[in-house]
């Protein structure tokens, strides 16, 4: 599509929930890439790298020529888009107002160390001028597990980055991989990330299972004798997490490709049924509805 207003740098990944949405590149990769269990951004193509401004501020004119008033939904990629400074992201959120008036969404993924450098005010300012969605990957609410995947976050640096956003009226939608501490640090991977979202209370939820479509040497580089839980110790540490949360209108979800088992509901008040789910898929495997093996490609 040589008129195609937009260039991008394969491969592109974005949040299930933004299928709908233009995927506009603001960035190129991820500017920590560090994480070992993440494989998103380890091509060439996809060093890290800020887009020069004025392309992306004619990348978004050209879309309003293009579109006018069908786009509903912006998602700002790659990888952590609100690692740009706030007056670079205001300019960007203020050129879509402007050529894309009819968008009522524009959302990002979001690392809790780029909050850092940010003021409160200034998050503010990017919710004032529009952004209104956050994806952020807390993967595990638990320190050691942090340090063993090199996430470069702790509880306390992801909490604070969070109560920002909330703070500034921006939602969050944040994410909890399922197996992340292996057998050796279920138990604690599970309490602390419950901990964590219930000192968070986060809008949307959702737990992915931890994989490695590309090898585990780099994941093992950094966590030596990590073991994969088994399906049953997926359920298992599912139900350690659920049990404690306290959440009053989160909606959670855990539906993604890695997950055996679909389960769907608002937290909490939907928690009795879902742990009346787990349990029967931990009781008894053969009757639960599970996602087979070949639907769960990455």
């Amino acid at each position: 599509m040589d008129d195609f207003p937009i260039r991008y740098v394969e491969p592109v990944f974005r949040p299930p929930s933004e299928a709908q949405s233009l995927i506009l590149p603001v960035t190129n990769g991820c500017s920590w890439n560090r994480c070992t269990f993440c494989e998103m951004y380890t091509d060439p193509q996809k060093r890290f790298r800020a887009l020069d401004e004025q392309e992306v501020l004619d990348t978004v004119r050209r879309c309003g020529e293009r579109f006018g008033d069908q786009v509903r939904r912006v998602f700002l990629a790659d990888g952590d888009a609100t690692v740009l400074s706030t007056r670079r992201l205001l300019n960007v959120l203020k050129a879509i107002r402007t050529h894309l008036p009819a968008v009522r969404r524009i959302s990002s993924y979001c690392l809790p160390r780029n909050l850092r450098k940010k003021s409160s005010g200034e998050v503010r300012e990017l919710a004032d001028a529009g952004l209104a969605l956050v994806y952020v990957g807390a993967e595990s609410g638990d320190d050691e597990v942090l340090a063993r995947v090199n996430k470069g976050e702790t509880f306390e640096s992801t909490r604070e980055a969070l109560e920002k956003l909330r703070e500034a009226g921006i939602g969050r939608s944040v994410m909890i991989l399922n197996g992340l501490g292996g057998r050796q640090l279920s138990q604690q991977h599970a309490e602390n990330s419950a901990r964590l979202m219930n000192a968070a209370q986060p809008e949307y939820l959702s737990t992915l299972v931890v994989s490695f479509p590309k090898g585990e040497e780099r994941f093992r580089s950094n966590f030596p004798g990590w073991e994969p839980l088994s399906q049953p110790g997926l359920f298992q540490e599912m139900e350690r997490f659920l049990t404690p949360l306290e959440l009053n209108r989160t909606v959670f979800r855990s539906d993604h490709a890695s997950n055996w088992l679909i389960l769907k509901g608002t937290l909490g008040a939907d928690k009795a049924r879902l742990l009346r789910e787990v349990r029967s898929a931990i009781e008894h495997p053969e009757a639960a509805r599970l996602r087979p093996a070949w639907a769960r490609g990455l």
